[in-house]
């Protein structure tokens, strides 16, 4: 079999094409997630907590540390974004983090959702649906039966 016919048949096949549709999906579920993210729930957490995760950083040489200082001090007391701090030497963002990190377990949490509801849903229309008849009796049980049948109009 050549390389190309195999390749063929393996991406043709039912369940590559289940998956790559299950890749896009997925990708623009986690588009709707971050935007809910980071446009519904990080303002409110910010706001709760005086807190703008995606601005927390820590000076990782002296150097970035003392720059970030001057900076704040001559800003009144406003630190400078990650952006800006980042031009101003190395610094561990650890703002970014926790957002990536509160985002993955967002997503992770909705798509645990969506499942057991499609896990419930699927169990549900399982049990609506009305439990076969029960076969009727095979072609050898059928000629047993015949033959019982005259034994006893016989005897």
């Amino acid at each position: 079999m050549s390389f190309v016919k195999e390749f063929r048949e393996f991406a043709l096949r039912g369940n590559v094409m289940d998956m790559a549709v299950g890749v896009i999906i997925g990708g623009a579920f986690g588009t709707i997630i971050n935007s809910m993210i980071n446009d519904i729930l990080m303002p409110v957490v910010g706001i709760a907590g005086k807190a703008d995760f995606s601005n927390m950083y820590f000076g990782l040489t002296e150097t970035a540390r003392e720059k970030i200082e001057a900076a704040t001090t001559a800003a009144n007391g406003v630190a400078p974004t990650l952006v800006d701090a980042r031009a101003m030497g190395p610094v561990l963002a650890y703002g970014n983090f926790i957002t990536v990190a509160l985002n993955f377990v967002i997503l992770a949490f909705c798509i645990f959702l969506m499942i057991k509801a499609m896990n419930s849903a699927r169990k549900r229309f399982e049990h609506e649906k009305p439990a076969a008849p029960p076969p009727g009796p095979t072609p050898d049980q059928k000629l047993l039966t015949e033959i019982r049948d005259l034994l006893a109009k016989r005897g």
